[in-house]
């Protein structure tokens, strides 16, 4: 009787069909099931190199290898019967022909082969379009590129405001990195990541970052201001006089109000001729930028929100 398999091992291996197998059975597809906690995914687990195994990506990315694998065995195992049942039948026809004519085991043996041959096309594209589909999977949830995650609007704002009011040398030490991640609630490797990143795209590309820059700039001057005027007076309060003086509102700085005669009270002193500067330089950004409401024959003025 003919064996299959002595002629199986016979043909000289495949080397698509090798380089197939060593990935499927690298991403934990082929090879035997563990019926174990986890079964399949506790294998596409140690060898998918996911970094956190309670996250919702990687649940959902063994589940659907998990899929994946159930198919392809299922397909195979609808192969491999037919290759063996086709193979047979084929078999018996020619062992019924050597009944009325001459058939040698070298025909049955090409025969075999030929059929063989047939088969292993098939096989091929089952584990070629399988692997396929574990690196479409390994793509949507294994990618580096698709782990990145923006900083929350708070951390960004941090950061931005740390980075313009540094203008001049935007690179802070170990201590203000460390204080900056906890206000902003990441980490100093992200703080520093950050800030390299920042400085690179700040010098290709300065006019486009000039607008931001006033902006913060305008919010800095109107903290500033804010600080000294709450300190004058906490010292010498004096009611504000309705009739001939003005306020605005900075709706991006905290909706805080800034009552201009109490400031022309006190510019004469040195901390007052701070304040009259600071004050110059947020009408001179407010100018630049054009963005907010003008100030010509308006006592009472608002900004426009800046999202």
């Amino acid at each position: 009787v003919l064996s299959i398999r002595g002629i199986q091992e016979e043909d000289p291996p495949d080397a698509q069909l090798m380089r197939l197998d060593n990935m499927l059975l690298a991403e934990g597809v082929s090879g035997p099931e563990k019926r174990g906690r986890g079964g399949p995914m506790a294998v596409a687990a140690t060898s998918g190199g996911c970094p956190n195994d309670n996250s919702i990506e990687h649940s959902d990315y063994r589940a659907k290898l998990s899929q994946i694998r159930q198919i392809y065995h299922s397909e195979l195992e609808k192969y491999e019967q037919a290759c063996s049942e086709f193979t047979t039948h084929v078999m018996n026809l020619l062992r019924e022909q050597s009944r009325t004519r001459p058939i040698s085991p070298k025909e049955i043996e090409r025969m075999v082969n030929i059929i063989h041959g047939k088969f292993s096309t098939i096989q091929m594209q089952l584990k070629q379009s399988t692997c396929e589909a574990v690196m479409i999977l390994r793509s949507r949830f294994l990618d580096a590129r698709r782990k990145r995650r923006n900083f929350s609007k708070q951390a960004t704002e941090v950061l931005n405001e740390y980075f313009y009011s540094h203008l001049s040398n935007p690179y802070p030490s170990e201590e203000a990195k460390e204080e900056l991640a906890k206000k902003g609630g990441i980490t100093v490797s992200q703080v520093s990541n950050w800030f390299g990143n920042k400085r690179i795209r700040y010098k290709k590309n300065m006019g486009k970052f000039q607008e931001e820059a006033n902006i913060y700039a305008a919010k800095t001057a109107v903290d500033a201001t804010n600080v000294v005027a709450q300190g004058n007076q906490a010292n010498s309060p004096s009611p504000p006089n309705s009739a001939s003086s003005g306020s605005f509102k900075m709706t991006n700085s905290g909706d805080s109000f800034i009552n201009l005669q109490s400031l022309t009270s006190y510019q004469s002193s040195p901390v007052g001729a701070n304040v009259q500067s600071q004050m110059d330089s947020l009408h001179h950004v407010i100018h630049q930028t054009g963005r907010y409401d003008t100030i010509v024959g308006n006592p009472l003025y608002t900004t426009q929100r800046i999202d």
